[in-house]
């Protein structure tokens, strides 16, 4: 699967340079001539890439996860995490699907690629994971406790659509989809086994 990356809509410029290299994050600066004539300093952040996974098993069921993670309140969300170097979209898409639940798919297709702020040059690819069986135990990192919720197609959009759903970008597609019944019809196809 060949996969463009979407553009930033306020791409870090070439004349930027990095002035702060972290773990998760990378600041980059910038001279910039403002409207009234003065320059001044623009920032933005750079971070690895995440891929998201909507995981859907044989029978049907689509698997949310239940996740605790240091310093912050429990909260259901995808499957997915950071997209490691030297790995594509899909590649830890599939790592992260056999990591956080054991299980590994049959079909695997994209449904969102988008970069969900301008300061942060940072897309998430969230794909959709048909034919999903188990094969081997969850193998968390130190960081994460994650409990599978196999949930029925109209559980998981009410429980995607609900204020706090982390993934901001398919929660406002399936509150769309809630109010045109073509499209919750043609999502309710999408997000089957078959």
């Amino acid at each position: 699967m060949k996969l463009k990356r979407p553009p930033s809509t306020q791409p870090i410029p070439a004349s930027a340079r990095r002035v702060f290299k972290g773990v998760i994050f990378d600041v980059y600066q910038w001279k910039q001539k403002c409207y009234d004539g003065k320059i001044k300093i623009f920032e933005k952040l750079k971070r690895a890439d995440s891929a998201m996974v909507i995981p859907i098993m044989t029978d049907g069921k689509i698997i949310l996860s239940k996740q605790e993670q240091p310093g912050k309140k429990p909260f259901i969300g995808l499957i997915g995490g950071r997209v490691d170097r030297g790995e594509t979209p899909l590649t830890a898409a599939k790592r992260e699907l056999l990591e956080e639940t054991g299980l590994r798919a049959k079909k695997w297709s994209l449904f969102i690629a988008n970069q969900p702020t301008s300061k942060i040059d940072w897309v998430v690819y969230c794909f959709i994971a048909t034919g999903c069986e188990k094969i081997s135990e969850q193998n968390l990192d130190g960081a994460e406790k994650i409990k599978l919720l196999p949930v029925d197609f109209d559980t998981f959009v009410e429980m995607a659509t609900t204020e706090g759903f982390p993934e901001t970008e398919l929660r406002i597609k399936l509150l769309e989809a809630k109010l045109d019944p073509k499209k919750i019809k043609n999502y309710r196809k999408l997000f089957s086994s078959k």
